[in-house]
């Protein structure tokens, strides 16, 4: 089995050579995670692979007011500010770093990227493939996953099921649809939620 970090700096590589080969309009085409563009992804995915000092981000948590989702978004597109060339040298450079900013694991730091990858592939309607590792280790992750992102409880008393893998997780009414699909809909991407079926559908959407 591929080792986590290994599979993060192969969806790192792998988003970089994407953005590579977009025009600069779509930089500004907004994404399936509320209120970023593309660029703003690019920003907030560059920002969060640096080791982040724990006074700087204490001082930061304060100034939010514990806002978590607040501070990401707004240093999000802060950050996404940047010239497309100027994000996407920065890309390439955070390739090989292994850093887990705050109390993140490293579970979590390959689930942000290949999540955010998606937003930004699916809003420019090429949404590509997950290699079935990457895949397996974002949809064990984000299963559990509880504030802020709220996914534990997003898909609590449900059955998951992959269509395209063998993956399963949960009890109660089926959702049924690919593994990205379903990874998506689990992290609150209500566009993903079109492309499941089953008798848990509706009460997902409903969350």
């Amino acid at each position: 089995m591929t080792d986590t970090w290994t599979m993060i700096s192969e969806t790192r590589t792998d988003l970089a050579s994407y953005l590579e080969t977009i025009t600069p309009e779509q930089w500004d085409t907004p994404t399936l995670c509320e209120g970023w563009k593309v660029r703003d992804v690019a920003g907030h995915l560059i920002e969060g692979s640096y080791k982040v000092p724990m006074t700087k981000l204490v001082s930061g948590m304060l100034k939010y007011r514990f806002n978590i989702n607040r501070m990401l978004s707004e240093l999000a597109i802060e950050n996404g500010k940047r010239p497309p060339e100027e994000l996407l040298k920065e890309m390439h450079d955070v390739v090989p770093l292994r850093n887990t900013p705050g109390p993140t694991s490293v579970e979590d730091v390959l689930s942000d990227w290949v999540v955010h990858t998606q937003d930004i592939r699916r809003s420019l309607g090429s949404p590509g493939t997950i290699p079935e590792d990457r895949l397996r280790g974002s949809l064990d992750r984000m299963k559990t996953s509880g504030p802020p992102l709220g996914n534990k409880k997003r898909i609590a008393g449900l059955k998951l099921v992959a269509t395209d893998m063998d993956w399963t997780y949960g009890n109660g009414p089926e959702v049924r649809g690919t593994g990205e699909a379903l990874l998506m809909a689990t992290c609150g991407r209500t566009a993903a939620i079109d492309d499941l079926a089953g008798d848990g559908v509706a009460t997902l959407r409903s969350r």
